[in-house]
């Protein structure tokens, strides 16, 4: 989790691997990060760090995730500062997030960044387009309307389930499409 806007989702993500089985998940939580957990969600860090099965500081740049010996299906960055966008982007690894972020691409693993900040400027818009050409996916938080949520919980766990589904982990939040209804288009 980095420090930009959107801690819930970050939140939501850690609930749901926490609550299905055989999956051991690395939580990494930037100082900007733990503030906007407190601020948004008034959730202090330790809070979150309990959902996960190993907690690293992201100051421990030698710790196991740092490396491609170990092994992981993916890492998910969420929410994902423009800053952290920039670093991974660029190939700066100075802290354990942006260097685990880097492993992920360098052993060509799913890296899926969920950037929050709009608009877009064209600093960020390269750094997205190179964080895809070097094999990372994209992936804003933005709300999909045509499951007509009902809260924001909704809206973000509907993007959370999406974001599980393209890591290949069963969820029921994000249902498949089946189409428009016949006679729902008049």
């Amino acid at each position: 989790m980095t420090g930009a806007s959107g801690a819930l989702y970050g939140v939501r993500l850690l609930e749901q691997l926490h609550k299905t089985e055989g999956i051991e998940t690395h939580l990494m939580i930037s100082d900007a990060a733990a503030l906007n957990l407190h601020h948004e969600l008034d959730i202090k860090r330790k809070e979150i760090e309990s959902l996960a099965s190993v907690v690293h500081s992201v100051r421990d740049i030698g710790a196991c995730v740092a490396s491609g010996s170990f092994e992981s299906d993916g890492m998910v960055v969420a929410p994902c500062s423009m800053k952290t966008l920039a670093a991974v982007a660029h190939g700066m690894c100075d802290n354990l997030i942006t260097r685990a972020a880097d492993v992920m691409l360098k052993e060509r693993r799913k890296l899926i960044l969920m950037v929050r900040e709009t608009p877009f400027n064209l600093a960020h818009l390269r750094n997205m387009t190179a964080v895809t050409e070097m094999g990372g996916i994209i992936f804003p938080p933005l709300p999909a309307l045509y499951q007509r949520p009902q809260s924001i919980e909704e809206m973000v766990d509907h993007t959370v389930g999406r974001v599980l589904a393209m890591l290949s982990v069963e969820q029921q939040l994000a249902p498949q499409w089946q189409g428009l209804k016949p006679g729902k288009q008049d």
